[in-house]
C-alpha cells in the first residue's frame, strides 16, 4: 500500500533587501534610458530610414525589453508586491494591483511593438512610421507612469516594511542577549 502524497509546500521567497532595491532602482534608470533610445530610433527612422544606426538601436531596445525589463517585472511580482498585497492599507493594495495590471499591459504593448523593431534590427523597412510612433508613445507613457507610481509609493512602502521588520529583528536580538 502506497503512502498518500502530500501537496508540495509553496516556495517562500526570501524578503527583499535594501541592496536589491538598489538594483530595482537601477533597472528603472535603464528602462528610461531605453525608452529614450526608442524615441531616438523613431526620430532617426523618419529622418534617415533603416540604416546601421537604426538597426543597432532597434536591436539594443529589443534585447533590453526582452530580457532585463521582463526579469525586473518578475522580480517585482515575486518579492516586492506580495507583502504589500497582504497589507491592511486598501489604497496600497489597490495601487499594487494596478501595477500588476500594468505589467500585463506593458507585456501586451511589447508584443505588438517587438515584431516591428525586430524587422528594423534585421534591416527591413516595411513598417508604418506613424503607427510605430504611436505604439512607442503608448508604451513609453505607460512605462513612465508605472515607474513614477513604484518610486513614489510602492518602493517606499516596501522599504519601510523592510526597515520595520529589520528593527523588530534587532530588538528581538537585543532582548535575548
Amino acid at each position: 500500500m502506497s503512502k498518500p502524497s502530500r501537496p508540495s509546500r509553496p516556495v517562500l521567497c526570501a524578503p527583499i533587501t535594501l541592496h536589491e532595491f538598489e538594483a530595482l532602482d537601477r533597472a528603472h534608470a535603464d528602462v528610461v534610458l531605453h525608452l529614450k533610445q526608442l524615441e531616438q530610433l523613431v526620430d532617426h527612422l523618419e529622418r534617415e530610414g533603416v540604416d546601421e544606426r537604426a538597426r543597432a538601436l532597434a536591436a539594443a531596445v529589443c534585447r533590453f525589453f526582452e530580457g532585463t525589463a521582463r526579469a525586473h517585472h518578475e522580480d517585482e511580482e515575486r518579492v516586492v508586491f506580495p507583502p504589500l498585497l497582504g497589507s491592511q492599507d486598501g489604497e496600497l493594495v489597490q495601487q499594487v494591483q494596478r501595477l500588476q495590471q500594468d505589467h500585463g499591459w506593458l507585456e501586451e504593448d511589447w508584443r505588438e511593438l517587438h515584431p516591428t523593431l525586430r524587422t528594423i534590427a534585421e534591416g527591413h523597412s516595411w513598417h508604418d512610421p506613424a503607427g510605430l510612433r504611436q505604439m512607442c508613445e503608448v508604451f513609453s507613457t505607460l512605462y513612465i507612469e508605472h515607474i513614477a507610481l513604484e518610486e513614489s509609493l510602492i518602493y517606499p512602502a516596501s522599504k519601510q516594511r523592510l526597515m520595520t521588520a529589520e528593527d523588530a529583528g534587532n530588538r528581538r536580538i537585543s532582548i535575548s542577549a
